[in-house]
């Protein structure tokens, strides 16, 4: 290849860069599609041809690039993240497996590569694999504390668990850092529920959530202050003349953590034109980039007809990556995105809006039995603010009630558990569909699970978690003083 044309592929190649900084992600497309045939041996073209793919919610291009960059240069780790991504979003678990074990190849001793890739296994179901994995790594790795606490989600203890007595004698090490406290005792709480030891449940949580409290703390007064000033900048808003929402459609499932939002994602995702986005956080975070952060929000009743048609063409590209073209759905359980239900429903004629309620105590206590990614939640360390958390929530969903009034559905855990075919029926005519069987069998769907809840939504629905609350009510205290003489439904 001569030097002339050397040049000028690079000259092209970065034409194709500014056209996809622009947003001009098909002409981009196209253009690295030319470069790929006039240079076949560089691995850059088909990787950023993967990146733009993603943009444009193509799976089949963006994995198809994304293994052809790998096959050029196999051991560059970004390329390899970007395959792992690929065909983690198109739900290719053997591939994806196949591409972990890569990754762990080329570092054998890492504990991290080995770890993820248990997880994985565990969120596609493979719980038999993922314990055996999971028992290797700890028995090479006896004092990982984020280890104990990653493998006792999904796993159910039996008192007679060498892992127990190893979680002990970390727990008391002298050296233990925070978040190994953090750690291990979460993991140890699970264990003790499992083994029915429940007067020793508490003691463990208390020390996992201080120590995360501790890493993490907790403003309460900026939290309520954003919320707020996020509700209030969305009085008045119109909606936009002519809108014609995002494609795929998106359908939000919102409720606080642990309330039962995977359950009903799940049922409707089982739908046969519906793909699970989870938790994608698209939705606030466009909004917060468009109109101002949280109490820097503007009011949302001045702003001209094209900011709203903006925003709303920024989400559709946002979640172009989550979708897939065979679906025309996309749900959407983004914990947050309750706050901007008024600028959703005026951007976007075709969205429904399902929100899941709980009985209070059991959100109350499933929250503080959980750890959180790090910073997220953290009002989840004390009880009394976990209920001033769920107050505001309700309030602000009450508020949403009395101005949203079509396409904006309430539904209760504790009556989707105790009679899921009629209520299943109902999630899914509330998504705006027809009923199909499957969806009452959305435990038998193949499909990543990305949630704390992920063993359960590979079960049938079942009621036992259901005033689960009852075991622990002395240890609640604390949050039934702060709940005060609210009703509990």
């Amino acid at each position: 290849m001569s030097s002339g044309t050397v040049q000028q592929i690079k000259t092209e190649y970065d034409r194709a860069l500014r056209l996809a900084g622009t947003g001009k992600l098909r002409e981009a497309a196209a253009l690295l599609d030319g470069l790929a045939l006039q240079a076949p041996s560089a691995a850059e073209i088909p990787y950023k041809r993967a990146q733009i793919a993603a943009r444009l919610g193509d799976l089949a291009a963006w994995c198809h690039a994304a293994d052809k960059a790998l096959a050029l240069r196999p051991t560059e780790p970004a390329i390899l993240a970007e395959a792992l991504q690929a065909h983690r979003t198109a739900g290719h678990d053997t591939r994806v497996l196949e591409l972990m074990d890569r990754k762990i190849a080329s570092d054998p001793t890492a504990v991290g590569p080995q770890a993820d890739k248990a997880l994985y296994l565990q969120q596609i179901g493979q719980f038999d694999a993922s314990e055996k994995l999971f028992r290797k790594l700890l028995k090479k790795h006896p004092n990982d504390a984020e280890l104990y606490r990653m493998f006792a989600a999904t796993i159910r203890f039996t008192s007679n668990d060498p892992l127990i007595g190893a979680m002990r004698r970390l727990a008391k090490h002298p050296k233990l850092s925070q978040p190994g406290k953090m750690h291990v005792n979460f993991a140890l709480a699970k264990a003790m529920e499992d083994t029915k030891q429940s007067a020793k449940v508490f003691p463990h949580l208390r020390r996992a959530n201080a120590a995360q409290a501790a890493l993490w703390p907790d403003d309460p007064k900026a939290r309520q202050e954003e919320w707020r000033a996020v509700v209030a900048a969305q009085a008045g808003i119109h909606s936009i003349p002519d809108g014609t929402g995002t494609d795929p459609s998106l359908i939000f499932v919102t409720g606080l953590p642990r309330s039962g939002t995977t359950l009903v994602e799940q049922i409707i995702a089982s739908h046969s034109q519906v793909r699970a986005g989870g938790e994608m956080a698209t939705a606030l975070r466009t909004a917060y980039q468009v109109f101002g952060a949280g109490t820097q929000m503007r009011a949302l009743a001045t702003e001209p007809a094209e900011s709203l048609e903006i925003f709303a063409s920024k989400l559709a590209e946002q979640n172009r990556v989550h979708a897939d073209a065979s679906a025309r759905y996309l749900t959407d359980k983004s914990i947050m995105a309750f706050l901007i239900y008024g600028l959703l429903h005026a951007t976007l004629p075709d969205a429904r809006f399902i929100i899941v309620h709980r009985d209070p105590r059991d959100i109350a206590l499933s929250i503080y039995k959980n750890h959180f990614s790090g910073g997220t939640h953290r009002y989840a360390n004390d009880l009394a603010t976990i209920a001033d958390v769920i107050k505001t929530f309700r309030d602000i969903v009450e508020h949403w009630r009395a101005i949203l009034q079509d396409r904006f559905t309430e539904i209760r855990y504790e009556d989707l558990v105790a009679d899921p075919d009629a209520q299943s029926r109902a999630v899914i005519a509330a998504a705006g569909l027809e009923w199909e069987d499957q969806c009452l069998n959305f435990h038998e769907a193949s499909g990543t699970i990305k949630t704390l809840s992920l063993h359960q939504v590979r079960q049938p629905i079942y009621q036992s978690s259901a005033a689960a609350w009852r075991r622990y009510d002395t240890e609640l205290q604390p949050f039934f003083d702060a709940w005060g003489d609210a009703p509990w439904d």
